[in-house]
C-alpha cells in the first residue's frame, strides 16, 4: 500500500514540475513575441504558444484576478511558480509522512 502511495505522491510531483516548467516557457515565449523576436503568423510557434496558454491559463487567471500587472509587468507566474513549489516540495511530503505513518 505505502508503494502505491508513494507512486501516486511521485506522479502529482512530476506534473506539479512539468506545470512550472510549462509557466516559465510560457513567460518567455510571451516576451519574446512582445519583442518581436518570433512571430505567432508561424503555424508551429503558434501552436505551442495556444497549447501552452491551455495548460498554464486555469492556474494563472485566478491569480491574474486578484494581482493586476504592476506596471505593465504581470508578476503572477512568479507568484503561482513559488505556491506551486510550495506544494511541491513541503506540502506533499508532509502529506505523504501524515497518510504513511499510520500504515506502518
Amino acid at each position: 500500500m505505502a508503494a502505491i502511495l508513494e507512486f501516486v505522491f511521485f506522479i502529482i510531483g512530476a506534473i506539479l514540475q512539468l506545470l512550472i516548467y510549462a509557466i516559465i516557457i510560457n513567460a518567455i515565449l510571451s516576451w519574446l513575441v512582445a519583442f518581436d523576436v518570433i512571430n505567432l503568423r508561424n503555424q508551429f510557434v503558434y501552436n505551442i504558444a495556444r497549447a501552452l496558454e491551455a495548460v498554464t491559463a486555469p492556474v494563472m487567471r485566478p491569480v491574474q484576478r486578484i494581482i493586476p500587472p504592476l506596471g505593465g509587468v504581470d508578476i503572477s507566474p512568479i507568484i503561482v511558480i513559488l505556491v506551486l513549489i510550495g506544494v511541491k516540495d513541503i506540502l506533499l511530503p508532509a502529506l505523504y509522512r501524515a497518510l504513511v505513518t499510520p500504515l506502518v
